[in-house]
């Protein structure tokens, strides 16, 4: 005997019923909380962008099953559980994935002709209807637990977020597809190769000449950007006018991406529970490689708390990089500010709530805020002193002056902090390129936003081995060159989007960066003649440095030596330079 079909259709509360009890009050006659944490969670209603669910579920007052068969209760909306009853085949593609993950929320089943949802969310129902199809903004919904929710549209639309989290930006500004650049591209950079060598060879002298002249020229621009953003630095930047009204304090997502850690969970949880900011609004998101198998074992021995998740990224088309887990993980994130810590960072504790104030503050370009980053074990050896000596003086003194310039900022890889909307905007990071925290900067700009520095520090360890240390700064020259040839594939555009100021600035930022790696030998050269040892530089036609070139090299010197001083004492760090 064939057994009945269950009825599946949501149920409808009698319009002759009186209106439910408040929810809270609800809660409380159950005996399910105690009056004082209804107050709490009253209370914190009002200063927080949660609902009294969240918040009485972060605290873990209330469980989510009671929570979901209350709300079934009150609403009519069935509570079901996806692992029994999944959705039909075929349904998926109705809805965008991004807006699914988003807002917590699939197509079900078709029910009497209509496609009936599921949420995890269903307290935040009424937001979610605002961003669907109108054919589907009043669709009837059932209840889920938000975990199978998310974890079905993951593994169902698994192949569009991969593709999309690699080609998410536009081609304009990103760097895919240059290992497939077309036989005019290959044929024109190897031409300009092969008349720098023929050059070289055949006129060595005028080569020499104008290799250094590029040296010096390089040099000077570096210094004058140093002075000038240090005389910025000093100057006393406009107070902010403050709040007329006080917002509540959003939502925000910080993402953590992880490859190849084994023993970083346990510091990493300890770290992140000093923050202070409320837990309701504290949405931690781990990042994990689907291959990463050392980094998935020291997770799953590892107790996550409540407000701290992994979303792990699928292999793709064989690109993995962090832009790309970040593209990923992106949709799966539920705040409004979306953040990023490396592994190894630990933020001050009150971190979160400088950014959310100064966001609230702030006006509505100000897309990005970047926190300062320091090191905690600057006396390991010389080259950590020196790590923490240039990490001091670039993001105390260098990016707040070239920000109070009013020019375009590169950005740090962590300790940054977004605007959602405006992420989504300008397409996400570039995938393929392996510094997308400085192109991120620029095309921000780009697009009419700026990056603001915050006076909130965060520690990490600095790299205090040759061979790393080595690889690291390839590694950041050759995003740094890439990022530069991607914004600089059109530049009359770059310059309409730019404006003169910040398109100099640009110019400077890079090419003196550039430069001044590249043609570091030519500058030693040049020092050894200075104090008289002799140089197959002088060869080419010169019999001694000029004194001018000397005392230039010389006042070059003391500038940089001067921020490098000023940048200890700002961290109390005088030792560093005794």
């Amino acid at each position: 005997m064939n057994e009945p079909r269950p009825n599946l259709e949501p149920r409808r509360l009698p319009t002759q019923d009186l209106p439910p009890l408040p929810l809270g009050r609800t809660l409380v006659e159950r005996a399910w909380i105690t009056p004082w944490q209804l107050f709490f969670a009253l209370h914190r209603q009002k200063l927080w962008d949660a609902t009294l669910p969240e918040i009485l579920l972060s605290r873990g007052w209330l469980s989510r099953d009671r929570y979901w068969r209350l709300h079934s209760e009150r609403t009519g909306m069935r509570l079901i559980n996806l692992n029994r009853l999944p959705p039909e085949p075929g349904l998926f593609t109705l809805l965008p994935p991004e807006v699914c993950l988003k807002h917590n929320i699939l197509p079900w089943r078709r029910l009497e002709g209509r496609v009936c949802l599921a949420t995890g969310r269903p307290d935040r129902l009424a937001k979610a209807r605002r961003d669907l199809p109108l054919k589907y903004a009043n669709a009837p919904v059932v209840i889920a637990p938000e975990d199978q929710v998310t974890d079905l549209i993951a593994c169902q639309s698994r192949r569009s977020l991969t593709s999309l989290a690699e080609h998410k930006l536009h081609p304009q500004y990103s760097s895919r597809g240059w290992d497939r650049r077309s036989m005019t591209q290959k044929l024109a950079l190897a031409c300009l190769l092969v008349g720098i060598l023929i050059w070289a060879a055949l006129a060595t002298n005028t080569f020499f000449l104008a290799a250094m002249a590029w040296a010096l020229i390089s040099l000077g621009a570096a210094t004058a950007l140093r002075i000038a953003a240090m005389i910025a630095f000093f100057r006393r930047s406009p107070r902010a006018p403050p709040p007329t009204h006080h917002a509540p304090l959003p939502r925000i997502s910080v993402m953590v991406p992880l490859f190849r850690e084994k023993e970083i969970a346990q510091a990493l949880i300890r770290r992140l529970t000093r923050l202070t900011y409320p837990r309701a609004l504290l949405d931690v998101v781990l990042v994990l490689e689907q291959n990463d198998t050392l980094t998935h074992t020291t997770i799953a021995r590892t107790a996550l708390p409540k407000w701290m998740r992994v979303v792990v990224v699928p292999e793709g088309t064989g690109v993995t990089t962090k832009p790309r887990a970040l593209n990923y993980a992106l949709d799966f994130c539920k705040g409004d500010i979306i953040g990023i810590w490396d592994a190894e960072d630990a933020p001050a504790p009150d971190q979160l709530e400088q950014v959310a104030n100064h966001f609230a503050t702030a006006p509505s370009d100000v897309a990005c805020l970047q926190g300062i980053l320091d090191y905690y074990n600057p006396h390991t050896n010389w080259l950590s002193r020196c790590f923490t000596i240039e990490y001091a003086t670039w993001f105390r003194i260098i990016l707040p002056g070239l920000s109070r310039l009013k020019l375009a900022i590169p950005l740090g890889g962590t300790t940054l902090f977004l605007r959602r909307h405006v992420i989504e905007e300008v397409g996400g990071w570039d995938a393929h390129n392996v510094t997308e925290d400085a192109d991120l900067g620029y095309r921000l700009a780009r697009f009419g936003y700026r990056s603001e520095l915050i006076n909130t520090v965060t520690m990490e360890e600095a790299n205090c081995r040759p061979v790393a240390w080595v690889r690291q700064r390839s590694r950041w020259l050759k995003g740094f060159m890439v990022t530069y040839l991607v914004h600089m594939r059109t530049p009359l555009d770059l310059w309409r989007d730019l404006g003169p100021r910040q398109f100099f600035g640009f110019q400077l930022v890079f090419l003196s960066t550039l430069s001044q790696f590249l043609l570091a030998p030519l500058l030693w050269m040049l020092w050894g003649a200075t104090f008289g040892l002799t140089s197959p530089m002088w060869h080419a036609g010169l019999s001694s440095p000029p004194l001018w070139l000397s005392l230039g090299l010389i006042f070059a010197t003391l500038s940089n030596l001067s921020t490098w001083i000023t940048a200890a004492v700002i961290i109390n760090r005088k030792s560093l330079i005794i």
